[in-house]
């Protein structure tokens, strides 16, 4: 006789349906609540839960020259930040980044309308940094329009895909669950002169080792096999929350990359880029990026 299933019929079920409620209560809330709610909550009770242990590893080896009493403020904020962009989710797709000047501040627009309207097909970046659901939003609801499909790690628990499929920027857009299924929907994509939009600063066991704050990282490829294979232009995206639910969003050049022939060394200097490009963003803000996830082998 097979065991109960526990996780199945029960945890998986409840967690489903206390997010459900969460999601639909903070979808009720003035943002600027919702938001405020989330990090106190966060901040109070994050840094006491047994993950932290991830964060506090990961900052004393990228930072080793801060103190302990330094480490420690960095992970209260940063959990204030998650905190924040859990329960501002359920309200980012209903807002406009490019008509509300109080809360959102565009830097190089003109470098999405590069990638618009030629038939060619495109790649935007960032990383887990302030609130990055805002990185497709830009690119959705600039004037003129550039979709994105977004590729992302489908939750576990299938009783909360239905409120992940509430993070389309736009109803042209599409999501691309990780995985060889996901990857083969995102090279059609690309195949068909579409854009997609990636978050690339987390570890991937099987991919290639590439500095990160001076030390090897495990680092997913794809990005570099999809620009030298399609030849397409890679733009930088990088997300700030400057106070609250404000925030700055910069839409940098597309990334200079050449081919030497060298398919291995040309992915491993894209890679190697695109790292140092995401260590600085981290290094001057280093309280918006998400430490709990364990980038590098545990000492």
């Amino acid at each position: 006789m097979s065991s109960f299933n526990t996780q199945k019929y029960i945890a998986h079920p409840a967690q489903g349906l206390v997010a459900h409620v969460l999601f639909f209560i903070m979808g009720l809330l003035p943002i600027d609540w919702a938001s405020s709610i989330g990090g106190f909550i966060a901040r109070t009770i994050g840094p006491k839960l047994k993950v932290t242990r991830i964060a506090r590893d990961n900052l004393t080896q990228a930072f080793p020259d801060k103190s302990q009493a330094e480490i420690n403020d960095i992970i209260v904020k940063m959990w204030d930040n998650l905190g924040r962009v859990a329960f501002e989710f359920p309200q980012v797709s209903k807002m406009n980044v490019y008509s509300d000047p109080d809360r959102f501040e565009v830097v190089g627009a003109e470098n999405i309308a590069l990638l618009e309207g030629d038939d060619k097909c495109g790649i935007f970046f960032s990383g887990h940094l302030a609130n990055w659901e805002f990185c497709a939003l830009g690119c959705a609801q600039h004037n003129p329009p550039v979709p994105v499909h977004l590729i992302y790690r489908e939750p576990d628990n299938p009783h909360m895909r239905a409120l992940f499929a509430k993070r389309k920027p736009t109803p042209e857009c599409g999501l691309i669950p990780k995985g060889s299924k996901g990857a083969r929907q995102a090279l059609d994509v690309l195949k068909k002169g579409g854009h997609l939009a990636m978050l690339v600063d987390q570890k991937m066991n099987d991919g290639i080792a590439v500095p990160f704050f001076g030390r090897d990282a495990m680092t997913a490829p794809a990005i570099a096999q999809f620009a030298l294979k399609y030849d397409c232009p890679v733009v930088p995206v990088r997300i700030e929350r400057l106070d609250g639910v404000k925030f700055r969003i910069t839409f940098f050049e597309p990334m200079e990359i050449s081919k030497s022939g060298n398919r291995k060394g040309d992915m491993l200097k894209i890679m190697t880029d695109i790292n140092g490009m995401l260590e600085s963003w981290i290094s001057e803000r280093p309280e918006q990026w998400l430490w709990l996830h364990r980038r590098w082998p545990k000492n």
